[in-house]
């Protein structure tokens, strides 16, 4: 469904975008993760139509997406702080939404008013942070989208409507097959949501893969050797993101194959050997200080 191959794009002499593809199949839900100023939002925009890119081709269901309104009629892009007319109300946006976008289905906007129970004839600037975005998430659905393209959506909303928002998306994309994009940096949420997951770093493109094979390819390992001279030893044998030592147990995060690590650890007959497994936030954190993205720690 979306198709992005070697894209670039750069402001003054700063590289946003570096050379990224990636590739979402229709009905996936993807999550977008990365370092602050990484080039996530830079990216959807290009995906939604509004940046141009510089090299490279995005294509969404085969289509060029750029100065192409048949293509964009299918797309919604909902970013990080929701925008409405000046003094509008609901139901004026509503109207604008049914006038632009051609699936604009009047059914869904009343149906998704009883779940949001929002005043349709309230200015929207009198709406708190999260009934404006639950705001936008009312307007985008009921325009039918094929694409829904989001940055940090659930930022301002209370557990109750998140949980709330979480079904609705899960059920557009049981039903309609809806394609969604999604940036955050709640990666619990993400964790939840998503199954395929992409982890930018710089412009680039640090980790791009299904959210369960990215666990099953990372883990963290607990370890009590007979000899601490085996700890030194295996650094030169596996791919280790991270090590470090609490008293006489060891605790790596290693990326591979679980069978062949544990073979690895057991060879050398250790007291205590466990592999547990690993959160998004843990993976995201050690594939950042992998790329040399870290906490420093702080002199007071």
């Amino acid at each position: 469904m979306i198709d992005v191959q070697d894209v670039s794009k750069s402001f003054q002499e700063e590289k946003a975008v570096d050379g990224i593809s990636l590739s979402v199949g229709k009905g996936a839900i993807y999550g977008l993760l990365g370092s602050n100023g990484a080039g996530k939002t830079t990216l959807l925009k290009m995906l939604a139509g509004i940046y141009r890119p510089e090299q490279g081709n995005v294509q969404i269901g085969g289509k060029a997406v750029f100065e192409q309104p048949d293509t964009k009629s299918g797309i919604i892009f909902m970013p990080d702080t929701p925008y409405f007319f000046p003094q509008a109300t609901l139901r004026v946006m509503a109207d604008f939404y049914r006038a632009v976008y051609p699936k604009w289905s009047e059914e869904r906007f009343k149906e998704l008013e009883t779940v949001f129970r929002l005043d349709p004839k309230r200015k929207l600037s009198r709406f708190s942070k999260g009934m404006q975005r639950q705001a936008a998430f009312l307007l985008a659905l009921s325009c039918m989208p094929e694409v829904l393209i989001m940055d940090e959506p659930i930022d301002g909303l209370d557990p109750v409507m998140r949980r709330q928002i979480k079904n609705l998306l899960f059920q557009e994309v049981a039903d309609r097959s809806l394609t969604v994009m999604i940036s955050s940096h709640n990666l619990r949420e993400i964790e939840d949501l998503c199954d395929h997951i992409g982890i930018m770093h710089q412009g680039r493109m640090l980790v791009e893969k299904e959210l369960d094979e990215l666990k099953s390819d990372t883990h963290k390992v607990q370890v009590a050797f007979r000899d601490e001279r085996h700890a030194a030893a295996l650094t030169a044998k596996l791919q280790v993101l991270h090590h470090e030592a609490r008293g006489s147990v060891n605790l790596y995060i290693v990326k591979g194959d679980r069978p062949r690590i544990e073979q690895t650890f057991r060879v050398y007959d250790p007291y205590v050997l466990d592999l547990l497994p690993l959160t998004l936030e843990e993976i995201f954190i050690y594939e950042m200080g992998d790329a040399g993205y870290d906490a420093q720690p702080l002199l007071v």
